[in-house]
């Protein structure tokens, strides 16, 4: 009985491991799954201009911007440009639409929340985007 017991928890342990090993780390590409369903009507967060949030912004605060991702800066920073100027963005993979492509010349709206820094670059988390046009 104690050796079945043993059997049995090495043959556990064996399916977890292989289990966990065959998972995929990290986003590695385009999904075909459909993107989670949330709200989607009016919202309190003000619409800005990225000059207007790097001049007048404060840590913290929430925010919109639209506009184009002009380059990808490496991980997750993206070089963001509206009519007033640029702007750093931190975009994490998940935020992107789910089976649309964006590119420089696609017009996105980012929601989310300003990061002012005292000394260096301020930037703009992103906590949602979508697709306004192309």
């Amino acid at each position: 009985m104690k050796r079945l017991f043993q059997i049995s928890c090495i043959a556990t342990v064996l399916a977890a491991s292989a289990f966990a090993i065959a998972q995929p780390t990290g986003y590695t590409g385009p999904s075909t799954k459909a993107a989670p369903s949330g709200y989607t009507g009016p919202t309190s967060v003000p619409l800005m201009k990225a000059k207007d949030l790097l001049d007048k912004g404060k840590d913290d605060q929430q925010a919109r911007l639209q506009g184009k991702l002009l380059s990808h800066k490496g991980g997750d920073d993206y070089e963001f440009a509206d009519a007033s100027g640029k702007i750093t963005v931190e975009i994490e993979a998940e935020h992107f639409p789910a089976g649309v492509s964006v590119d420089q010349n696609t017009v996105v709206e980012l929601t989310g929340e300003f990061d002012k820094e005292t000394f260096g670059e301020s930037s703009f988390e992103v906590k949602q985007m979508k697709v306004v046009g192309k």
